[in-house]
């Protein structure tokens, strides 16, 4: 069953809220939980630290992932989601400023589902807020038992 929980990893406090901003527009019923570095993204996908109690049966629909972040960047936070079977099938978008073709590369060998520029502009964040909740909460298909712990 679906939570429509997505999790944004962004350290840019302005940014995080005009993406909150922009999720508040959306029409799209969901829960946007926000952390502002790696490892407190780790901690929140793996329930541990200051997310110990965290229901883990219920893992994010989509992760929104930049990829400078203090503590761990976005790849090295890709790597141990993607090493771990409790994880290693969450949808993650990576959303960065960096057009540099070695960190879209980078971003796709280590296993993310796409690559998307940063939208500066806020009606163009809006636009990316209603297509990318759209597609990865209405329209994809997840496996039936992704973040299952029982595997």
């Amino acid at each position: 069953m679906s939570s429509n929980t997505i999790l944004l990893v962004e350290d840019n406090r302005d940014y995080q809220e005009l993406i909150r901003l922009a999720f508040n527009e959306s029409e799209i019923e969901h829960n946007l939980v926000i952390v502002s570095d790696g490892i407190i993204a780790l901690e929140y996908l793996f329930g541990t630290g200051s997310f110990r109690d965290r229901d883990l049966n219920i893992m994010p629909d989509l992760v929104l992932l930049d990829l400078n972040l203090p503590q761990l960047n976005g790849l090295e936070i890709l790597q141990r989601i993607r090493a771990n079977p409790i994880t290693r099938l969450l949808p993650v978008t990576i959303i960065s400023s960096s057009l540099e073709p070695e960190d879209i590369i980078n971003g796709y060998v280590y296993g993310c589902n796409s690559y998307i520029h940063k939208p500066v502009d806020f009606t163009m964040l809006k636009n990316f807020v209603k297509e990318i909740t759209y597609y990865w909460l209405i329209i994809n298909q997840a496996p039936p038992y992704f973040g299952a712990l029982n595997e």
